[in-house]
């Protein structure tokens, strides 16, 4: 037996990946801030043992992220111990700066364990908003509370963001956004069908999109069991983008302004 999936093999646990999968890992994961601060601190570590590291795996309040930096110190004592900072450092530079396709990253909202990397849903949705420079659409099937979201669309719109805003109407989401100004455009399913409008999109300019089961309100972006995924990049954005905008085109009659 070659020991894949045979009934009395054990998986491999993450804990054994190799430290350039790791490296790699975290390159794709980090923001620019913080993989230059994390490349700093290598730089200036004797090894994987130096307190400074240590320090700033546990400083960490990303869900899942400390426990990764962690695992690439553990991968480094256990292949290359006598490797100096400066060259990791040097080979978090050179694997960050190869260019790879953006992976999917997961969302959550509730509890969130230690299986997987992830960051919570009310937290992405904000930053999406946020960057938004020309067009920002947003689908929801219920809408009510989540202030700082539509606080945050408000100040989208204050820099000359086209907002349209696709809900239904039964559940009157609509009403969470009565503080917006005329220049929103809502947008309801056109018709009598038996079918509810009942997609969860946030899609800014046609770069960044989160897709999953979390509605614009306050317990789905905190406290329920609810999950999703950001796509980025045009070829995975745009196509989502173009299916909303075909919704919402006249010659279309599937939807109309409210």
């Amino acid at each position: 037996m070659n020991g894949r999936g045979g009934a009395g093999h054990a998986a491999v646990p993450p804990d054994h990946r190799s430290l350039a999968e790791v490296i790699a890992g975290l390159c794709s994961r980090l923001p620019e801030d913080r993989l230059a601060s994390w490349v700093r601190v290598l730089a200036h570590s004797d090894g994987p043992d130096d307190p400074a590291l240590e320090f700033f795996t546990a400083s960490q309040t990303a869900p899942g992220l400390s426990g990764q930096l962690a695992e690439a110190l553990r991968a480094w004592r256990r292949e290359t111990p006598a490797l100096p900072g400066a060259a990791l450092a040097l080979a978090v530079c050179a694997a960050r700066a190869v260019p790879r396709p953006s992976p999917v990253q997961p969302v959550v909202s509730g509890p969130v364990g230690p299986s997987i990397p992830t960051r919570l849903t009310g937290g992405v949705a904000l930053d999406i908003i946020r960057s938004a420079r020309s067009s920002l659409l947003i689908a929801s099937f219920a809408a009510h509370g989540a202030t700082d979201a539509v606080n945050e669309v408000q100040e989208a719109m204050d820099r000359g963001v086209t907002v349209d805003l696709l809900l239904e109407e039964s559940t009157q989401a609509s009403s969470a956004f009565r503080a917006l100004p005329q220049g929103v455009r809502i947008w309801h399913r056109q018709g009598t069908s038996s079918g509810v409008f009942h997609a969860k999109l946030i899609a800014a300019d046609r770069h960044t999109a989160l897709v999953g089961s979390a509605n614009l309100t306050d317990r789905a972006l905190t406290d329920n069991i609810e999950l999703g995924v950001v796509l980025r990049g045009a070829d995975a954005v745009g196509p989502l983008v173009d299916h909303f905008r075909w919704l919402i085109a006249r010659g279309s009659n599937l939807m109309r302004r409210a």
